[in-house]
């Protein structure tokens, strides 16, 4: 889930008309990308979900998936190949960056709306070379089924309805998540939340009883509680390349602040950790986070 931005909801270009199409999950919508002749953005009701340009896999046009993408830079060399698992599908905007950046990756895409992966492969197909295969089904049962340390990275980018579903949330979650990342590999989820920030303060708390180092890449005004918005979550069994992201994300189009280590501790302030027992969905977004 990303926020909307006005470029994206114009009229077509080039002759190009929007998708409007029912999947499982609602109304999926392929807005094209005016300023990119072959870039479409997906919404589902509303909301949007990803961006894809298809001459050009490796821009990633919203902030958080830049910010994910600095992640993926800094953890695996490019032209590396990696092991990847991405819980969440939308239009596969992160595996075609992996695929672009590092030929020959082994990736594993989970998606549940099968509707929806059905609509993204016909009308924004993957290159048949890209070596991503795609499952449709829950996340966590997906993530149970794959053996140990079998993932260099494993993103988590999954919402239903804008809410992030209370499943994924929890320890036993996060173990499983361990469980699969390889040692050295890194772990990344995509979060968002609003004031008070509850939820995000909850989920730094439940990675860091699973995983020893953390990190988190985020506006500063959503950090400050100014806003609704995105939050990426960092985490691993190895130090953290900290002071490379910040530099990257602080010179992003849109500038963004990592926090880690005692900073991101005094900021969870004492929050718990989730277990499945306590687990809750995401908050939802207010609507004006999509105008």
């Amino acid at each position: 889930m990303a926020r909307a931005k006005n470029k994206q909801a114009g009229a077509a270009r080039g002759g190009r008309e929007a998708v409007v199409e029912a999947v499982d999950g609602g109304l999926a919508e392929l807005i094209p990308d005016r300023d990119r002749p072959r870039a479409w953005t997906l919404l589902v009701d509303g909301a949007p979900q990803s961006h894809v340009d298809l001459d050009d896999p490796g821009h990633l046009e919203f902030e958080y998936q830049r910010r994910i993408g600095h992640v993926i830079d800094l953890a695996v060399d490019k032209g590396r190949p990696v092991h990847a698992v991405h819980l969440g599908g939308g239009a596969f905007t992160l595996a075609r960056y992996i695929a672009a950046t590092r030929p020959r990756s082994t990736q594993q895409v989970v998606e549940r709306d099968e509707a929806l992966v059905q609509l993204v492969r016909r009308e924004l197909p993957l290159d048949p070379g890209s070596r991503i295969r795609v499952r449709t089904g829950d996340a966590r049962e997906a993530l149970a089924k794959l053996p140990d340390g079998w993932a260099d990275l494993l993103i988590a980018d999954v919402f239903s309805g804008a809410r992030t579903p209370a499943h994924l949330t929890s320890t036993e979650f996060l173990t499983e998540v361990r469980r699969v990342v390889k040692p050295g590999g890194c772990y990344v989820a995509n979060l968002a939340d609003g004031p008070p920030l509850a939820h995000l303060r909850g989920q730094i708390a439940t990675a860091a009883a699973v995983f020893p180092e953390l990190a988190l890449v985020a506006d500063p005004a959503v950090l400050r509680g100014k806003r609704f918005g995105n939050a990426v979550l960092v985490a691993s069994d190895r130090v953290l390349p900290v002071a490379e992201l910040t530099r990257r994300a602080a010179g992003d189009p849109h500038p963004a602040r990592v926090e880690h280590g005692k900073a991101l501790s005094d900021f969870t302030g004492g929050a718990g950790a989730v277990s499945d027992s306590r687990a809750v969905a995401s908050p939802a977004p207010p609507p004006s986070v999509f105008r």
